[in-house]
Order: structure tokens, then sequence, then C-alpha cells
């Protein structure tokens, strides 16, 4: 790329987020079961780094877990599988070559296209300001205890719940020391564990 020699993602590299020259993708915590460690998450982000010839990926495990080992395998029968029309064709992979401008065009057009993880129409203004702060505090429990796929997740919905909170005109701080309670009526898009997490 010339530009970027690393790129940290928590999910872009999941979603789709097209860089044809990485050369190796390293996946953290990777024996830790969960959303972002599914065996469908997995298989995306080992997809990654099999666009350039010689791509690389390290997982990094204390075991090797059921998602893994579905991951890994399925890489190896689609890679057997390509190798085998590559013979059968006299194709000769190569890696295509795009320019950085190409692919953060792209980047921000996914940002720019991305639905918010939540709805906040069904709660009143002061409500979602509490929501906010109480998915702050979250955020930075989760980022204290190294989960830091969770603490971007719930990041990411911060951001949005402050953007609807100034679209309203409202403001950020709500009434004082009091707890939000949503667990009965959570809005879509946020697990009830996040909301409830101490």
């Amino acid at each position: 790329l010339g530009v970027y020699d690393v790129v940290v993602g928590i999910n872009l590299l999941r979603e789709g987020l097209d860089l044809p020259e990485v050369s190796l993708v390293a996946i953290l915590d990777a024996d830790k079961e969960g959303y972002l460690r599914s065996s469908t998450s997995l298989v995306q982000t080992i997809g990654r780094a099999a666009r350039h010839v010689e791509g690389t990926v390290v997982m990094y495990a204390d075991k090797i877990t059921e998602s893994m080992r579905f991951a890994i395998d399925e890489t190896n029968r689609r890679r057997e599988i390509q190798s085998a029309h590559n013979d059968a064709n006299a194709i000769i992979p190569i890696s295509i070559v795009k320019s950085v401008k190409e692919i953060t065009s792209h980047a921000r057009q996914l940002a720019d296209t991305k639905t918010p993880h939540v709805k906040p129409a069904t709660l009143p203004k002061n409500d979602l300001a509490r929501l906010v702060k109480d998915l702050e505090k979250q955020m930075k429990k989760a980022a204290r205890e190294l989960e830091f796929e969770k603490a971007a997740l719930l990041r990411d919905q911060v951001v949005d719940l402050r953007k609807v909170l100034v679209d309203l005109g409202d403001s950020l701080d709500p009434e004082p020391d009091k707890e939000v309670d949503l667990a009965p009526s959570a809005p879509d898009g946020i697990p009830e564990e996040l909301i409830n997490a101490d």
C-alpha cells in the first residue's frame, strides 16, 4: 500500500474492507469464543489474507476451539478446491494492486452507510442520555479488563446515541445518580447483557 504498514481493526477486516495487499492477519485471543470469534467470523477474517498470494494468518490462542478448527478446515478445503481449479486451467495466481485512495474511499463509504446499532426512537430523551453514561462506564470497564472487542462495540453505540441526542438538541447530562434499567424493553441492537453488565 505504500502509506499504511499496519491496520488495527476490530470489525473492519471481517466486514469486507477491501485490502488486497494484506500479507499478514493476526487474530488475538482467537480462542475466546463469542460473536467476533465464531467460526463464521474467523473464516471471514482469515479471508482477508487469502487475497494476497503469500497471505498468512496467525491465530494467537491457548487452545484450539471448535470455531478455530472449523475455520482452519474450511480454509484448507477452499484452498484445495482453488489449487485444483488453478492447476486444471493453468492459472498462476497474482495479487491485484489498488491505490490507497480507492481503499480509503471504500472504507469511508462503508462507514457512511452503516446502520446504527440502536433504534433510539423507542426511548425517552432522558433515558437516552442515561444510557450513554451507562454504556460509557461499561466501555471503560471492558477496556480495563482487556475486552477490546466489547469496548469497541460499546464505543460505537455511544457514538451513535450521542449523535441522536445532539440531533434532538438534548443535554448529554441525565438526572444525576439515576440508574437506567432497560432490561424489559431493551432497544434492538444492544444485547441485554451489555446493558445490564456491571
